[in-house]
């Protein structure tokens, strides 16, 4: 009998990866184009190209200066940055976390299907799992069960009282010590880091190596939050619980600013990052989310 990860394995590459296979590389390759390692040609030194590529002595031998020109990488190296943190386990039907699952897979099994290297680094406070880029349909499947494995480790200590906010600077700055070439960088994170956005500048760093999407989820309840009377309110992360009365105006309004400011925070912290930045919520089809994405990627490169 397969295992559920095979399972949803099987259902990805039936609903989504036919549709999807051979756009998706495409759309994100255009940053890395130039950037292999064999020498290819030389040509007269134009002001858009890079100084460093300058070939000194054939510059200093024609008195003009001269460019050396690479073959384009053929491959590609992509990372995913999963936060398996408590607050992903909030939500809906599966989760936020079973909203990573569906799109991590997917993402793998699309880059992998072409040749390219995928890695992969689990994140929580408590625990960071790094999984080295490979190839093929069963590094995807090893990825599906350390994902599994993982949530499922996490979620037997959910009950325990106290805890920290995310630590996301922190699994930013280990997904810039890990991938160590130019890559694709897919993180995948609610981006909850308590009261502050104290990740920015790791974000920053990242982008100046490799290219960086952020795919941030988010569930509905978490932007609005419904009038349900009194309501025990706890943090999944510090284990904080609140009584509050989600019926009280004064509440409701005081909550949409804190909401409306967490929000600009982190979109603006995107923006300086120069990340490319998408939103899925838990009430959301992740697979269809995904297929805009790609489309939306193609429309913005064209």
């Amino acid at each position: 009998m397969a295992s559920a990860p095979d399972r949803l394995l099987r259902r990805l590459e039936w609903q989504v990866i036919r549709r999807l296979d051979g756009q998706l590389q495409g759309s994100y390759r255009t940053v890395f184009r130039g950037s292999g390692i064999d020498f290819a040609d030389l040509r007269e030194y134009t002001h858009e190209d890079d100084v460093r590529h300058i070939d000194w002595n054939v510059t200093a031998r024609l008195d003009e200066p001269y460019v050396r020109q690479y073959t384009e990488d053929r491959e590609l190296t992509a990372w995913l940055v999963l936060d398996l943190s408590a607050s992903m386990r909030f939500g809906g039907a599966g989760g936020k976390d079973g909203v990573l699952t569906e799109l991590a897979v997917c993402l793998a099994r699309l880059f992998t299907q072409g040749g390219n290297r995928l890695g992969a680094i689990l994140y929580d406070n408590g625990l960071q799992r790094v999984i080295p880029p490979r190839t093929g349909r069963t590094h995807v499947l090893r990825l599906a069960h350390e994902i599994s494995r993982a949530a499922s480790s996490l979620q037997e200590s959910k009950d325990k009282p106290g805890g920290a906010a995310t630590d996301v600077d922190g699994m930013l700055r280990l997904a810039a010590a890990q991938a160590r070439r130019r890559s694709l960088v897919f993180v995948i994170s609610d981006f909850l880091s308590g009261d502050a956005v104290n990740w920015e500048s790791s974000l920053s760093r990242l982008t100046h190596r490799h290219e960086v999407v952020a795919i941030r989820i988010v569930d509905p309840m978490e932007l609005d939050l419904p009038d349900l009377g009194l309501v025990l309110v706890e943090d999944a992360e510090t284990g904080e619980q609140v009584l509050v009365d989600t019926s009280d105006p004064m509440f409701q309004q005081r909550l949409r600013e804190q909401v409306d400011d967490r929000e600009a925070a982190v979109a603006g912290a995107m923006r300086k990052a120069r990340v490319v930045s998408h939103r899925v919520t838990t009430d959301e089809d992740p697979l269809l989310a995904l297929v805009d994405m790609v489309r939306w990627s193609k429309r913005r490169r064209a």
